[in-house]
């Protein structure tokens, strides 16, 4: 069946948003896209530079628009438009123009916001749409006697050829302007946030906006670099976080700065400093310089973001928990002294309460359209754990003081994660003989030889190692639901002193620094207390809720990452769930924070995120003490743990006074 061709006013069908309209022969498919709100890139104005504007040309008869389509009923290819695109059978859509019906399908890479970044889960989908767009324009250079301004010329500019109007210009781009558009000959780049403000002005074309998410955490800063016009994660970098040296939880810095004349200071400095490394390493990894970063969010709990803006953190330690600003915020970078671009806009998302900031509103940003009619908790969990509750209908928040014994500190062989550091442990039943694995070395200690011996040898334990040594010694029935040691545990890696006992993980045969490394009862009581204290911060939330179960568990943050959902339930770390509903998401903080750098909209549902949260203050709630009681036993004291039950071992607390005379009498 053959259609009829159309006159003079050819039909144009977009593809997929299926726009349709019809134009005067000569138009050019970018004029007719425009005119029909169907957004393709363009960076360079369609002046032939960026070739970013491909689209393919349909053949054949489309009986749904009642037209026929083929690559002819446009004008033929320009050496220039060949130059771009090469022997491919896309067409740039500002230099093709309309001769006759023609069906133009838009591909995925040339639609505006269309872009997306998947998670290395692969579920988290951002829709790319940043507050910095880069515009080409060419300017008419002034006569002779002209009576205008450079600044005149590129606003007019800026307005004709890009339809932007009311814009202001950043002073640091003032002071530079008129040696910009004489080395570009007239043509320039101009970087505009939000349709506003030109922060920034290149000579000639010249492609790239960059902007850069920064997660602070208590231990470790964190900063991916993005590339704002396609999305694409170009670069990350992670530092310890310099204030541990002042303390290693967030109250012993707040005593810090509020016990030491100059400590305020030195704190902020220290945060600042860190931010400007992580930045600058980022931008070499990237091949750019940080001066080329022109937006950045910034997350981190309340404490962290008070420091990092100057603010004295004195009232966050003492009831009632007073915030300075909970809303979000935007500040130039120059006023934070961060050595991005000196019109850099630095935008920090919105707190919910005293002790839940930033970074738990960028976690429930990155995990919000992951919650469905399931019950779900979502912790994050660090020196000072986050716990999010979503019952359905409703999300609720609380905070809980873990402490810093889950990053490897106040456990007597405790380190970071680092290479030599213990990360998994396994624990034979029967022969109670132990199995590990380190950082940096792939196998299991049991499958090391003289022949391959390991890249490293242990140094110490670290926060996911010390969880599973826990948890294995447990499962062995070497230690008590109370924590203590079983005085009956037949072993030759049992060490006693008095009634404190402790077990040989590691002989020192085998360390680097010849000497075994230990799990004492000193450190069972740490990380019973870090974990009780999480645990119930759940409960408190579970009971506010009115709910007795969980469905599913997120599990937040780089050490959420690494732990063992089963060996974390048998520790009683986190309530009873199936275990495979219990996942890790890697870092959601900063997955947040680069969801609000790339995209504007984000920012705004960042804010009703935290004004809809209902916050609960664990540190008065009537019920937190209890709890916290309770959750001191491994698993829990009075809980059942369906999912696991049949792998706890059948032990009960001994009467104390039997434990001290069966260690006596093993000790003589």
């Amino acid at each position: 069946m053959s259609i009829p061709r159309s006159s003079s006013s050819p039909t144009v069908v977009f593809l997929p948003s299926g726009r349709r309209g019809s134009f005067s022969k000569q138009t050019t498919i970018l004029a007719a896209a425009q005119q029909l709100g169907e957004a393709i890139e363009n960076t360079c104005g369609g002046h032939l530079l960026c070739g970013k504007c491909k689209v393919r040309i349909e053949s054949g008869a489309f009986l749904k628009f009642g037209i026929e389509s083929s690559p002819d009923h446009v004008s033929p290819m320009t050496d220039e438009e060949h130059s771009l695109l090469g022997s491919t059978p896309f067409r740039l859509a500002c230099n093709a123009k309309i001769l006759d019906d023609i069906v133009v399908y838009v591909p995925e890479e040339a639609r505006v916001h269309q872009q997306t970044i998947r998670k290395e889960a692969g579920t988290l989908v951002i829709t790319v749409d940043p507050t910095i767009k880069q515009h080409y324009v060419e300017l008419n250079p002034p006569s002779p006697d002209a009576v205008v301004s450079d600044w005149e010329l590129l606003r007019a500019a800026l307005a004709s050829q890009w339809n932007l109007s009311n814009l202001n210009i950043s002073l640091s781009t003032l002071q530079h302007l008129q040696e910009t558009l004489r080395q570009g000959q007239w043509r320039a780049t101009a970087l505009v946030r939000n349709e506003r403000l030109v922060l920034d002005v290149r000579s000639g074309y010249q492609e790239g906006v960059w902007g850069v998410a920064i997660d602070i955490g208590s231990t470790t800063i964190a900063g991916y670099l993005c590339d704002l016009d396609s999305g694409e994660l170009l670069a990350s970098y992670a530092q310890m976080n310099p204030q541990v040296s002042y303390g290693e939880d967030l109250m012993s810095r707040i005593s810090y700065a509020s016990h030491n004349r100059d400590g305020l200071k030195k704190l902020h400095r220290a945060v600042i400093g860190a931010v400007n490394r992580v930045s600058a390493e980022v931008a070499q990894l990237a091949g750019i310089g940080p001066q080329d970063i022109h937006e950045a969010v910034v997350v981190g709990n309340t404490t962290m973001i008070s420091l990092f803006l100057g603010i004295h953190p004195r009232y966050l330690g003492e009831a009632p928990f007073m915030l300075a600003h909970r809303g979000p915020m935007d500040w130039r970078a120059s006023q934070l002294n961060l050595r991005l671009h000196p019109a850099a806009n630095v935008h920090i998302l919105p707190s919910i309460a005293g002790h839940v900031g930033a970074d738990n509103v960028a976690v429930l940003l990155a995990e919000a359209q992951e919650l469905d009619d399931e019950t779900t908790l979502i912790i994050d969990v660090g020196t000072n754990a986050e716990i999010d509750l979503w019952d359905g209908r409703q999300l609720y928040c609380a905070s809980s003081p873990t402490g810093p014994a889950f990053e490897g500190a106040q456990i007597t062989f405790g380190m970071r994660a680092a290479p030599g550091a213990i990360e998994r442990v396994r624990i034979d039943r029967k022969t109670l003989k132990v199995k590990y694995k380190i950082i940096g070395e792939e196998r299991w200690s049991d499958e090391w030889t003289t022949e391959h011996p390991p890249a490293l040898t242990p140094t110490g334990i670290c926060g996911s190692g010390i969880i599973e040594a826990i948890a294995e010694l447990f499962l062995a029935g070497i230690l008590l639901p109370d924590g203590r040691f079983h005085p009956n545990s037949q072993s030759d890696r049992m060490r006693w002193d008095g009634k404190r006992g402790a077990f040989i993980l590691v002989p020192a045969a085998e360390t680097s620094m010849g000497e075994d490394i230990l799990v004492t009862s000193e450190d069972v009581r740490a990380i019973q207390l870090a974990k009780a204290a999480l645990y119930a911060g759940c409960k408190v939330l579970m009971k506010e809720a009115e709910i007795s179960h969980i469905d599913k568990i997120t599990l937040a943050g780089a050490f959420g990452s690494y732990i063992s959902p089963f060996h974390a339930m048998v520790l009683g770390l986190i309530p009873d769930a199936p275990i495979d509903n219990v996942t890790a998401v890697g870092n959601a903080a900063g997955d947040g924070a680069r969801i609000a750098l790339l995209n504007k909209k984000q920012r705004g549902k960042a804010e009703e995120i935290a004004r809809s949260v209902h916050y609960v203050e664990t540190a008065t709630h009537p019920l937190f003490q209890s709890e916290f009681v309770k959750a001191i036993h491994i698993p829990h004291q009075d809980d059942a743990f369906p999912h696991i039950e049949s792998q706890l071992p059948k032990l009960t607390s001994i009467p104390r006074g039997r434990s001290r005379r069966r260690i006596r009498r093993q000790r003589k």
